[in-house]
């Protein structure tokens, strides 16, 4: 397979005809396109299947497939959409704080996302943190509530770290520390290990799919459809009662194919 990423392929995935030029309205055009697109789902993980992260076969997956994939994959893709673009792109990783007890020690880095410069400063683009996926980047700004379409956020600076936040009906909720340290694709190849085979990781035990519109959150997760509204209140729930039931939310709602027989996938969730 060819190193070459595709470009024309990848916007044809997401649906984007827009200009092409390196600048903030671009990037915040694509990153929405894309999250609406290619869903976040971690079914490779659940089944014990391999997660590749070589371009050939991200672009396999991600575009050429009715599949998505996690944060490893996702911004995998958009950094080579955004560097063919022209865009500034550097990888960055982060330490998942989202089911994290407050007081808990700092966990692995096991989550990718991007800083991309622009004249305006710098910004944050992650199109794949499947708890609570951004439908924006962020201007890397700290202690300013930034509001997107579909939520509230704001960084801290703490000890070096950027603190990420997204305010919920409870309060406001840690998403990731990171740094600025940038990141090589080794880094991501032992941390996408990890965060794919690790029992202590969610995505081997538990199926998990996201996609957020201009005016939904839809989370799949084992078998509970769950749709969200702009800061992350709750519109509805509903249980995924059978395989038929589990095919029908794949297609119509996050346009994805299973690997595998979806009574395979049915057979390894639970309630």
């Amino acid at each position: 397979m060819s190193n070459e990423f595709r470009l024309d392929d990848y916007l044809t995935r997401i649906g984007y005809r827009g200009v092409l030029t390196p600048d903030l309205l671009t990037l915040t055009a694509l990153h929405a396109a894309h999250t609406n697109a290619i869903p976040f789902e971690g079914m490779n993980p659940l089944l014990g299947r391999p997660v590749l992260l070589d371009l050939p076969s991200v672009q396999a997956k991600l575009v050429d497939s009715r599949r998505g994939g996690y944060c490893f994959e996702q911004n995998a893709l958009f950094r080579a959409a955004l560097e063919k673009i022209g865009f500034a792109v550097t990888g960055l990783a982060g330490r998942v704080r989202w089911m994290a007890p407050p007081e808990s020690p700092l966990g692995p880095k096991t989550h990718m996302l991007l800083k991309v410069d622009l004249p305006e400063g710098p910004y944050i683009a992650d199109v794949g943190f499947g708890a609570c996926l951004l439908d924006a980047p962020l201007r890397l700004a700290t202690d300013v509530e930034q509001r997107t379409a579909m939520g509230t956020f704001r960084f801290e600076d703490r000890d070096g770290r950027f603190w990420l936040y997204v305010k919920q009906p409870s309060g406001w909720r840690t998403m990731y520390v990171f740094d600025l340290v940038p990141q090589i694709q080794s880094d991501y190849e032992l941390s996408s290990y990890f965060t794919a085979t690790s029992s202590v990781t969610p995505f081997t035990s538990t199926l998990i799919l996201e996609r957020v519109t201009a005016d939904a959150r839809y989370k799949l997760v084992n078998r509970r459809l769950i749709v969200e509204g702009s800061g992350g209140e709750l519109r509805s729930e509903r249980a995924i009662n059978s395989a038929d039931e589990l095919r029908q939310v794949l297609h119509e709602v996050f346009n994805v194919q299973a690997p595998v027989p979806v009574e395979e996938v049915f057979a390894r969730i639970g309630g």
